[in-house]
């Protein structure tokens, strides 16, 4: 029997467990196939990653450590700019 989502009713909290992720491969020109609600930084140690958040432009987060999560939407990874590898998108 498939599992029963409890949720599939209720709009998404920011606390809420997420249900997505992709790995993710840095462009200058392609945006990711659904916005954010956070990323992974699998290989951080001082490094950098650039965005465009959904709604207020290109931002660079600089010095991330590995195995920081950001919770932030983004509606692409910029390659430009990202240093930081092993990133993976969750929504």
């Amino acid at each position: 029997m498939p599992a029963t989502d409890a949720f599939s009713r209720q709009q998404t909290q920011s606390s809420d467990p997420y249900t997505n992720a992709v790995a993710v491969t840095p462009s200058d020109s392609t945006d990711l196939t659904y916005v954010s609600r956070g990323l992974f930084i699998g290989d951080g140690g001082a490094k950098h990653v650039s965005v465009i958040m959904q709604d207020s432009g290109t931002v660079v987060f600089e010095n991330i450590p590995t195995g920081t999560f950001l919770p932030i939407r983004v509606t692409r990874v910029k390659s430009t700019g990202t240093t930081a590898a092993k990133i993976i998108a969750v929504w």
